[in-house]
């Protein structure tokens, strides 16, 4: 899931070299942490949430067969 985060994220921003993803799993659910330059927050965003609601459904789409709950957050 963090590959798949990070090379969706790469082919939306400008610097794709300040692309950060960090996974962080407790006993019942998996954080996935993505960091982008300042300027591409709103790519990675979209508008009204568009194209972070899509990389959050893609995500737990992934995730279903490890029965653990999955959550983005975009810092």
């Amino acid at each position: 899931m963090k590959e798949l985060v990070e090379i969706l994220a790469k082919a939306l921003v400008d610097k794709p070299e300040e692309v950060d993803v960090r996974l962080i799993e407790k006993e019942q659910s998996i954080v996935i942490e993505l960091r982008v330059a300042a300027e591409d927050t709103g790519k990675v965003i979209g508008k009204h949430g568009r194209i972070a609601r899509a990389l959050r459904q893609m995500v737990k789409a992934a995730a279903a067969k490890s029965r653990k709950k999955v959550v983005l957050e975009i810092l």
